[in-house]
């Protein structure tokens, strides 16, 4: 049997928008959504400004970017610790179930833990349920239940 090459977990760089952005599409087409490229953009910016909560992260193997994870960093009522939000997370689908989307989130985790947050957590759709044998190994499930209100 032929090992895996290693994956590297690094941080988003300017260079790799094109690869980045196929991603993103691939994930807005899972979750059936189109968000406008202003926005895509506007996130793109963000994640490289280091004055931004927002931060992105991508998975590479032998130079081919392979997965990318986006987070958010806020502030708690709860906690002095700030939280950190795993807002997005995606491997491309013909290499999923090989420990990717673990190293993503085990990636975000060490950058919350150094920033001293007190929590990380996410969203995930009832019928995400591949992913969700994951994220039920990796953490907690809260109990509790989305409700939101679209403003614009």
């Amino acid at each position: 049997m032929t090992p895996r090459p290693p994956v590297e977990i690094r941080s988003v760089a300017v260079a790799d928008f094109d690869a980045w952005l196929a991603l993103w599409r691939g994930y807005q087409a899972f979750y059936k959504t189109d968000i406008p490229m202003d926005t895509t953009q506007r996130t793109w910016a963000r994640m490289l400004d280091p004055t931004e909560p927002v931060f992105g992260a991508v998975a590479v193997i032998d130079g081919r970017i392979v997965g990318m994870v986006h987070w958010v960093m806020h502030r708690s009522c709860w906690t002095t610790g700030d939280y950190c939000y795993l807002q997005d997370l995606y491997v491309e689908p013909d290499i999923r179930g090989g420990g990717i989307g673990c190293k993503l989130i085990e990636h975000v985790y060490a950058k919350a833990a150094e920033a001293q947050c007190s929590r990380v957590w996410w969203l995930t759709h009832e019928t995400n349920t591949d992913a969700m044998q994951l994220y039920d190994r990796i953490a907690d499930r809260s109990g509790f239940v989305q409700y939101r209100k679209v403003l614009g």
